[in-house]
């Protein structure tokens, strides 16, 4: 890549230039990459590694049809445009709607408050996985099995396309990952705590507290009742909030899915009533500081906060340039890809329910028999459908936090649940753990929090 911005700017110019007026729309992404992997599987080294990447690709819209090209060696940007114009031109015949933006020319650099994880060599990742392994295995003979992962990216865009656009935009991201499982004869349980930053080393180095607390959970996890399954008033805390907001609603949000399939798009209806009045949903990136924060999105879209959800009320969903023509809506910067080998697709960045009123005390009130459940172990949705695991989980009795149980599966049709959530908590959490798949990208850096909730009428799957 070239090592300038001005160098850049000539090279990318001249191509858009020579190039731009046989297609509707011409993007030239250029991408420098670095990270580092570490995984460890309990005294095994399965993955140890520090890599550097550099490569590009090319969009092209002609007629509404587009073509892509990807390239790893910068000689050969000019037969990957021509293969990106090609195929635009080859598949296009229909007409190019692009929702406007204005063009920019800007230099940004997502900070970091603290170490830059690139000035700290492998050995010394390597020795902190290791301190967390021991930690896990120390917790109890009943550990079995342990993981720890260990992963930091740092990448460097050059965007321009033939509107005008030329934007560098440089980040650094970093995630832990560990889970540890524990067995009884044939009684098998796992806890897993997985954290991430954007801001600095240090955010990594002290999480012993957190990762015994994985291993703590899978050994008491073992001497515990399954809960009986029913439908219960359960009450949630802001992590298992912020897993349902992206899972269960985020993904129902993103305007490609409702574009592509006309029942989502009539279920999604703006001004349609989803859940009570004090229910306030955003998504964003332009709020700081989190993993899913940027300026611009990679489309050149500069990054905004978009209410999805008003008063308990449908009133936005988020958008791609091409699906906002397409459906005659607002760009909100949510076009995204994972690196230079993918095209950008409708993806979430930051996705939060507001905080409420109600203490969090006050959410048990009243509730003879229910659940609460904490933190998540894992999960799945199939369309409007969802079915979380908790992390950890006890029975409400008579208002009362009561007794502990496992095997807690949390299960419904995600806009019945937001219907029936019945009180917000005045509290509020930011996880910053999440790494979001979808289309073959996985892995994209994701933001989510929210409140407690309580919930009517959950199904809890269990022992029956």
């Amino acid at each position: 890549m070239p090592t300038t911005l001005a160098d850049t700017q000539n090279l990318l110019s001249d191509l858009i230039a020579r190039y731009s007026s046989r297609v509707d729309y011409l993007m030239i992404r250029l991408e420098e990459a670095e990270g580092t992997d570490i995984l460890l599987r309990g005294d095994k080294v399965e993955t140890l590694s520090e890599g550097i990447s550099i490569g590009g690709h090319i969009r092209a819209c002609y007629k509404g049809g587009w073509g892509f090209s990807g390239f790893n060696q910068l000689s050969t940007i000019k037969d990957r445009i021509e293969e990106a114009i090609a195929a635009a031109r080859m598949v296009g015949d229909e007409e190019t709607l692009l929702a406007p933006i204005d063009p920019v020319q800007a230099v940004c650099i997502l900070p970091l408050i603290g170490t830059d994880p690139r000035k700290v060599p492998l050995w010394q990742k390597k020795q902190l996985c290791d301190r967390y392994t021991d930690l896990l295995k120390s917790v109890d003979p009943h550990i079995t099995t342990t993981s720890v992962r260990y992963g930091d990216s740092a990448q460097r865009i050059i965007l321009a396309t033939s509107e005008g656009t030329l934007i560098e935009q440089s980040w650094v991201d970093m995630e832990m990952r560990f889970a540890a499982t524990a067995r009884n004869g044939e009684t098998v349980q796992t806890g897993r705590e997985t954290t991430g930053s954007r801001k600095a080393y240090e955010d990594l180095i002290n999480l012993d507290e957190q990762v015994k607390s994985a291993a703590q959970r899978a050994v008491a996890a073992l001497s515990l009742p399954s809960v009986k399954g029913n439908t219960y008033t359960v009450v949630i805390d802001p992590i298992l909030t912020g897993l349902f907001v992206h899972e269960a609603f985020g993904h129902l949000s993103e305007a490609d899915m409702a574009y592509e399939n006309p029942d989502i798009l009539e279920v999604m209806t703006i001004g349609r009533r989803f859940g009570p009045e004090e229910l306030q949903i955003f998504d964003g990136a332009a709020p700081e500081g989190h993993r899913g924060s940027y300026f611009y999105d990679d489309e050149g879209t500069p990054a905004t906060t978009t209410q999805l959800i008003k008063d308990g009320v449908l009133v936005g969903r988020l958008h791609s340039r091409e699906t906002a023509g397409k459906l005659e809506e607002a760009p909100t910067g949510n076009a995204r890809c994972l690196n230079y080998h993918f095209t950008p697709i409708v993806r979430m960045t930051n996705t939060w329910i507001e905080r409420g009123k109600t203490p969090v005390a006050d959410l048990f009130t009243d509730i003879r028999e229910g659940v609460y459940a904490r933190n998540w172990l894992g999960g799945m949705t199939n369309g409007e459908m969802f079915t979380f695991s908790a992390g950890e989980a006890w029975m409400i009795r008579n208002g009362k936090i009561a007794e502990p149980v496992r095997d807690v599966t949390l299960s419904g049709n995600v806009f019945q649940t937001l219907a029936d959530i019945e009180a917000m908590g005045d509290d509020f959490y930011w996880d910053e753990s999440g790494g979001c798949g979808k289309g073959g990208q996985n892995g994209l850096p994701v933001g989510c929090g929210g409140p407690s909730l309580r919930i009517r009428d959950v199904v809890v799957g269990g022992e029956i």
